[in-house]
């Protein structure tokens, strides 16, 4: 009888258990959104015909200092260093002409960096 009327004082509502719940949902949406949510995505700079050519324009002429470097080292033949110098050349003054045809056209001229 004791029991009984212990159990009608204090009526099962169950709010306890039903706020535990909510949290533990509310935690794992919270996680689910921290690992799933977008990156951001670091939008790269869109190069221009003339930012390409004077990247090119100093990759060929960092490879005509690195020829001139092999073939003193005597890893070249003559004949061999010759003909690389002289394609190596010819592609060094097409960009050069392409970067001074671009810059008259446009009248943009690109600051030289170091």
């Amino acid at each position: 009888m004791i029991a009984l009327l212990q159990m009608q004082a204090t009526p099962p509502d169950g709010t306890g258990g039903s706020f535990l719940i909510f949290v533990a949902v509310l935690f794992a949406v919270a996680v689910f959104f921290y690992i799933f949510k977008p990156s951001r995505t670091e939008h790269a700079v869109e190069k221009t015909r003339l930012s390409f050519l004077y990247e090119r324009k100093e990759q060929t002429f960092e490879n005509l200092r690195d020829l001139n470097f092999e073939y003193k080292a005597g890893k070249l033949s003559d004949a061999d260093f010759s003909s690389m110098r002289d394609s190596m050349e010819q592609e060094a003054a097409n960009i050069l002409a392409e970067i001074e045809q671009i810059e008259h056209d446009t009248g943009i001229r690109q600051e030289v960096t170091a």
